[in-house]
């Protein structure tokens, strides 16, 4: 299909197809072909959208029929497929035994506007190189069976899937994530691979009548995205088996951490050490080195093969680059043995009465409390005070939560100034589709307004 297109090393496609074995095809015969896809989520308002075609300049797009539609008002080559469609091509062979590129996927705007993350197109060494550094993170637990859970669009869940294509194994796809389906399905296909986010653990343990049985075959059950709170991941734990639940810090542009079970446990709340091949290294904001305990902001020496730009935007990509080194602006800090404790974004700090707070400390105190499932730290403008340090709690299912009561178990444990205004109890947290608590767009801001 991308032949007949006419497309060839280096030219983008963008991809606007949904969760189906065959957009996986897709996009991997785009990476062993040099193509170079470009994923659109399908929860993009039009001007978001028209925005990354506008960027990107894709050669072509291919889309479900009920998005090619919008999609052909921005752009003269839309393909309206099915999976059907896709299903019935002949099989060819790829141009590489190892991908010569990945997918650029665009940034999720934390930072302002969207940028693709883009790594070039290279020889299958460049491939064979990638794929090995993904086994060699953990430890070779890829197994024949990969059960993909989180939309295919996202950097995540379509690297782990094609590493098991790649080496043989076959892959599992849920079209949309539902904590029933995803527990029939672990019963009945017995993956040994899958990765997931905290969010739809939390799902799938809260729904599930024996989630020690759905897990069980699982060999590598990796988990990012978004920190993973310690009641939950307790009981992840012990549900899984033995050595399967490996955490990881990444984003879209590149991999910093792997953290397997037992660094965890002897440092809960850690995203674990520097993969294999990378360094650490956490700054202050004149550039140097800090020692460990103080934050600053987090970069990862990396081997060559994890090079990327931003897709036409000089500054950025030098902003984000010295030397071997890049960051994604992220802060945190290291203990004595190396170990990597995340504290959040520059914009996510909070600045209340001249004091600065950071949300994922005051997060961690609060999902230690009984019957807190999830919460969310922030702030809100107060003339008092500048900010004011609000949160939301979601209890587990049937706990039963009190907002005054929780703000009161944190005081003694953290500074008066770190213990929210007021928390109010809420059923759920504005996410996007991969499982992150929407604090880029004011989702939370708003979801506080109408609190009563």
């Amino acid at each position: 299909m991308l032949r007949q297109l006419g497309l060839g090393a280096g030219d983008r496609l963008a991809v606007s197809l949904g969760n189906d074995p065959t957009t996986f095809g897709v996009l991997a015969a785009a990476c062993l072909e040099g193509v170079v896809a470009v994923p659109l989520p399908p929860d993009l308002g039009h001007g978001e959208a028209r925005e990354i075609l506008d960027d990107a300049t894709p050669a072509a797009v291919l889309a479900t029929p009920s998005r090619a539609a919008a999609l052909s008002r921005w752009h003269p080559r839309v393909h309206a497929l099915t999976p059907a469609d896709i299903a019935a091509l002949p099989g060819t062979d790829p141009s590489a035994d190892w991908p010569r590129t990945r997918p650029m996927a665009y940034t999720s705007g934390t930072t302002g506007r969207r940028k693709g993350v883009h790594v070039g197109v290279h020889g299958s060494d460049w491939g064979r190189s990638v794929i090995e550094d993904e086994r060699a993170a953990f430890e070779g637990r890829h197994g024949d069976t990969h059960l993909v859970v989180s939309p295919l669009y996202h950097s995540g869940p379509f690297r782990f899937a094609l590493v098991t294509a790649l080496l043989g194994g076959r892959i599992a796809v849920l079209s949309r994530f539902d904590a029933r389906a995803w527990s029939a399905a672990l019963r009945e296909l017995r993956p040994d691979s899958l990765f997931c986010v905290p969010t739809q653990l939390h799902r799938l343990l809260a729904t599930s009548s024996a989630p020690d049985d759905d897990l069980a075959s699982l060999r590598l059950l990796a988990h990012a995205g978004a920190p993973c709170p310690a009641p939950l991941k307790r009981r992840v734990l012990a549900a899984a088996p033995p050595d399967a639940v490996w955490e990881f810090y990444g984003s879209t542009e590149g991999q910093f951490t792997v953290c397997p079970p037992q660094v965890w446990c002897e440092a809960p709340g850690t995203v674990g050490h520097a993969r294999p091949g990378r360094r650490l290294e956490v700054r202050g904001d004149d550039g140097a080195t800090l020692p460990p305990g103080e934050v600053g902001t987090v970069w990862v020496r990396a081997p060559g093969h994890a090079r990327f730009t931003y897709w036409g935007d000089v500054e950025r990509s030098a902003a984000a680059w010295d030397g071997d080194a890049f960051t994604v602006g992220d802060l945190g800090h290291l203990d004595q043995d190396g170990r990597l404790f995340l504290s959040g974004r520059p914009g996510d700090l909070v600045i209340t009465g001249g004091v600065n707070v950071y949300p994922a400390e005051v997060e961690r105190h609060l999902l230690e409390q009984p019957g807190v499932a999830e919460t969310a730290v922030f702030g809100v403008p107060d003339e008092e005070w500048g900010e004011r340090l609000v949160a939301f709690a979601v209890p587990w299912p049937g706990a039963s939560l009190d907002g005054e009561s929780l703000r009161r178990s944190l005081t003694g444990h953290l500074a008066a100034a770190k213990v929210p205004k007021r928390i109010a109890v809420v059923d759920a947290l504005p996410r996007t589709p991969t499982g992150k608590v929407r604090r880029a767009d004011r989702a939370l801001e708003s979801l506080w307004e109408q609190q009563p």
